[in-house]
């Protein structure tokens, strides 16, 4: 008896002692892996835009479609109507664009203006690298728009001041992810000049890793005067003078 009584207390003594251990180990915080961290940090070392999407781009946006006095398109009916009287026009792939195979055909239409941008843009990048563009998104309606916003918290509103210029029909989402830092750069200095000249207004889009081109109106008359004088439609540094306002 006198055995059995001095094991228990032995046994007591060591649950005692081993009683604050299990405690301090069930409250040990976990720690966020080290590889997690680096690549988090990685990323927000990547990002850093020249064109970094703001309310005062979205303005400049609207403002735009406002001075060509553009409707937003509402629907498809409206949708149709504009292709029919060829005020939206296809976009058309080919050796040095491609289009993002989720994008509906219905949908792969812009501006004239907007694809001689995109015309002058894919040349002038598969002269450079022998690889294609894509392009993500194009013309919208207000209800397409309404519904990716339910889905996408990042997306543009449909109606208001800094509304989706998507829904006018002069502007494309171009495929950034997946570019070498060479190409980005190079898409980057192609289009500040352009920009410079209030010619387009783009924005590098963090989430969806797109560059979403605006394009002004202005962008045939610059076109022309470029062909006239003999030159390719690529856009020059040097140029700083916007072109007369209309």
């Amino acid at each position: 008896m006198k055995r059995r009584i001095q094991s228990a207390t032995l046994l007591f003594l060591l649950a005692a002692l081993c009683a604050p251990s299990f405690a301090l180990h069930s409250y040990v915080a976990p720690r966020r892996p080290r590889r997690a961290v680096r690549r988090a940090h990685l990323r927000r070392l990547r990002w850093n835009p020249v064109f970094r999407p703001s309310r005062e781009s979205l303005l400049l946006q609207n403002h735009e479609i406002d001075r060509m006095d553009l409707p937003r398109i509402q629907d498809d009916a409206e949708l149709e109507q504009l292709k029919a009287s060829e005020d939206l026009v296809p976009i058309v792939a080919g050796q040095s664009l491609r289009f993002d195979p989720r994008l509906d055909p219905d949908r792969r239409y812009c501006r004239p203006w907007t694809r001689e941008f995109l015309d002058d843009l894919s040349t002038s990048y598969y002269n450079r690298f022998h690889q294609q563009i894509q392009v993500n998104s194009a013309v919208r309606t207000v209800k397409i728009q309404k519904k990716l916003r339910r889905h996408n918290r990042n997306a543009a509103p449909a109606e208001g001041e800094i509304a989706s210029s998507h829904l006018a029909g002069i502007t494309v989402d171009i495929q950034r992810r997946g570019l070498s830092r060479e190409q980005i750069k190079w898409v980057q200095d192609y289009m500040r000049p352009l920009k410079d000249q209030g010619l387009i207004e783009p924005e590098e889009e963090r989430h969806q890793w797109v560059f979403h081109v605006m394009v002004s109106g202005r962008y045939t008359d610059w076109r022309e005067s470029k062909m006239l004088a003999g030159e390719q439609p690529i856009p020059d540094a040097s140029e700083t003078a916007e072109l007369p306002q209309q």
